[in-house]
């Protein structure tokens, strides 16, 4: 996934869970605040061991204040308004709010302290303010205007007039062309709207750190993993428990739904996740959802639309409502139809050996690996051994990076890191030349939110001879090494790895003069190509002959094992399919409403589910109380079907490399011209023909998936 950057074109809103003590309040210029000057670090990346958390809202403060004083400048110019003294200064303006909202954005997913907590509940509503006021201020849009008309007289470049374009644009949608009235009520809808968010994202946090599953009797861990009891054991020591205990992260109710033969301990899992955010306590999400959903819909009737859906479409590509559902449709369909299958031979599989019931949803992931196991005779017990995290690391993604682009990747131990297990490298280009610093941050941790994620500490930068490059990192929560272990990886991990570089190779080798088109600041429905089509890596043999090698013994994956692998690509891809296209018409339906009194969250949900015929045995891949990409934040909201359409692009464009050869350079430099390095700089649609030749086909995704 990939988040929010935060900079005039986009500002997030992120998931806090509880909050905790109050940070010292210091004045900006006291204790040395590193924010307020230009870091004086190697690519200048943040130093992490100055920064104390009384600095962030004294910093934060300043640079509103600095950044309004450039609002003021660049509005208040004598001579007409230009490319140079408006949109590009607008686009290089606020120098220290960036800074400072960089590394907040960062630390406030992945290390989120009690501290840090408390530091979002005043520092996410000051960052949604001051966007609002620089998106409804008269003057500025004036400029912007003028410069927006008059583009083909003022002589600007195509890619001059896309960034003018993309500013215009965001304006009028973030309220520019209203009244004066009607701006303070948005203003204010936006506020209420990043408060309920922030609290949305906290009660997820915390039911998913607080809500825990208790086991006494050994006996129910059978067919859990070694590494996975150990954890639990500790879990259970730390809460002050005999036995264990495990939550409903993703990697531990992965492993129990997959791995645990006691159906009830699966069962708990399965309604432990499954209840996240929905108790009707104090953390329940329901209230949350309703607010925010009106909320959403007055934002859309205010800026001219019927509904949030109808708003939320009109920019990306797929410009209408209609348009994103008759693609998943073409898709659910056959979907649905496989799944249907799936399930017959899973219930096959049970009855054969011995269950005596019909199979529920928790049961799901278990038979469907025993289906696996015994259809293609291997199990991912098997080989997992040979997946270990830092050969997938460099082994796997840099050597794929290397060979099709040309980079390097150097570690730089003595880089500053915000916690000691993140890994800093200095990435360069084929030439040997600087092109990014990349960190990766991996093991899970009690502070850090849940999934995995792209972005940027810096964004890059090319005009009038004054370079920077962006500071990238990919997050995730995979295994975390044991005492007799290295980090032992699931093929879904590996999956992961591969998918979140896709989304960081698109934002290190951007080379976009203007940073509000460079990297991954393009059209949703094309952000998550590149890390889609990036997984297909993965299983090309010669990747896998690279880095999937035991972690004791050094042998390469045995080729019945490749084999096996790639052969099983298709497996239980109904279900995979199905719980992600339900959810994107889920989050379509939520935003579809023209909303009026409350509504019951669970019956709305399966008012849905009914509706499109949903198998019982399949929930949505989030349910709304914890459907984090929508209600957390409106990067996704009624966008989460950009995965599907994206994924159409993906396998589209991945037979290219099919036909012509995965490990091909020719293709690998056509992709790396036109989608990765070209950023926003030109028309998604336009980049992606460029890239392929013709038109994407949405059959290709049901081809990729077996699905025809």
């Amino acid at each position: 996934m990939r988040k929010t950057i935060v900079s005039l074109l986009a500002v997030a809103v992120l998931a806090l869970p509880a909050a905790g003590k109050t940070p010292k309040k210091v004045k900006a210029n006291e204790n040395g605040n590193p924010f307020l000057t230009e870091y004086t670090t190697k690519y200048k990346i943040p130093p992490f061991e100055k920064i104390k958390y009384e600095h962030y809202l004294p910093a934060l403060e300043e640079g509103i204040k600095q950044h309004n004083q450039e609002i003021v400048r660049i509005s208040a110019v004598k001579m007409a308004p230009t490319f140079e003294n408006t949109v590009l200064a607008l686009d290089n303006s606020g120098e220290v709010y960036n800074r400072v909202c960089a590394v907040f954005v960062a630390l406030n997913e992945s290390d989120a302290t009690p501290e840090m907590q408390e530091i979002a509940e005043k520092f996410i509503p000051l960052m949604t303010a001051h966007g609002d006021e620089i998106y409804m201020n008269d003057a500025l849009f004036s400029r912007i205007k003028t410069v927006h008309d008059n583009a083909d007289k003022m002589g600007l470049d195509p890619v001059q007039k896309r960034l003018v374009e993309k500013y215009y644009k965001k304006f009028v949608r973030k309220g520019a062309l209203l009244n004066a009235e009607q701006k303070e009520e948005l203003m204010e809808i936006n506020k209420r709207e990043s408060e309920l968010m922030l609290a949305f994202g906290k009660n997820i946090m915390h039911d998913m750190s607080e809500c825990i599953i208790y086991v006494t009797d050994k006996s129910q861990l059978a067919g859990l993993s070694q590494e996975v009891i150990d954890g639990a054991a500790e879990l259970a020591k730390s809460r002050g428990h005999q036995g264990w205990a495990f939550t409903a992260t993703s990697s531990t109710r992965l492993a129990v739904l997959n791995d645990a033969d006691n159906r009830d301990l699966r069962e708990r899992m399965y309604k432990l996740y499954t209840t996240t955010a929905s108790h009707g306590d104090e953390w329940d999400n329901s209230e949350n959802i309703n607010k925010i959903l009106k909320l959403r819909q007055r934002k859309a009737r205010l800026l001219g639309f019927e509904t949030y859906a109808d708003y939320a479409c009109d920019p990306v590509m797929a410009k209408t409502v209609e348009n994103a559902e008759d693609l998943l449709m073409q898709i659910w369909r056959p979907a649905i139809k496989k799944v249907d299958q799936e399930v017959a031979d899973m219930q096959k599989y049970a009855d054969a050996h011995g269950a005596n019931f019909k199979l529920e949803p928790w049961d799901y992931y278990y038979y469907a690996g025993k289906v696996k196991a015994e259809r293609y005779s291997f199990s991912e017990d098997e080989v997992r051994p040979y997946f270990e995290l830092n050969s997938v690391v460099k082994n796997g993604i840099f050597y794929v990076a290397n060979k099709l682009y040309g980079i390097t990747f150097t570690e730089m131990k003595d880089a500053p890191k915000y916690n000691p297990e993140v890994t800093v490298y200095d990435v360069k280009d084929a030439n040997g030349k600087h092109l990014a610093v990349f960190m990766t941050d991996y093991f899970p941790r009690a502070t850090k939110a849940q999934g995995a994620w792209m972005n940027e500490m810096q964004s890059a930068y090319n005009y009038n001879g004054v370079v920077e490059r962006p500071i990238v990192y990919n997050v995730g929560s995979f295994n975390p090494p044991t005492k007799d272990t290295p980090s032992l990886l699931s093929i879904d991990q590996v999956e992961t790895v591969f998918h979140e570089f896709g989304h960081a190779l698109h934002g290190m080798m951007t080379q976009v003069a203007y940073r509000g088109l460079a990297g991954t600041n393009v059209d949703r429905d094309l952000v998550e190509m590149p890390s889609q089509i990036n997984e297909h890596w993965m299983l090309v043999p010669e990747v896998l002959k690279n880095y999937a090698k035991h972690y004791k013994t050094g042998e390469v994956l045995p080729q019945r094992y490749v084999d096996k692998l790639i052969e099983s690509s298709k497996f239980n891809q109904g279900f995979m399919t199905t719980e992600l296209v339900g959810a994107a018409l889920l989050d379509i339906e939520w935003h579809k409403i023209n909303w009026c009194d409350d509504i019951d969250v669970k019956a709305f949900e399966r008012s849905v589910a009914k509706r499109l015929h949903m198998p019982k045995i399949i929930e949505y891949r989030y349910r709304s109380p914890y459907f984090k990409h929508i209600f957390n934040d409106e990067q996704y909201a009624c966008g989460y079907y950009t995965y599907l359409w994206s994924q159409v692009l993906e396998a589209d464009g991945w037979e290219r490399f099919q036909q012509e050869g995965p490990m091909n350079v020719n293709v690998a430099n056509d992709y790396r011209r036109y989608i990765l390095e070209a950023g926003d700089t030109d028309d998604a649609m336009t980049l992606y023909k460029k890239f392929r030749g013709k038109a994407p086909d949405a059959k290709a995704l049901l081809r990729l998936r077996g699905l025809e």
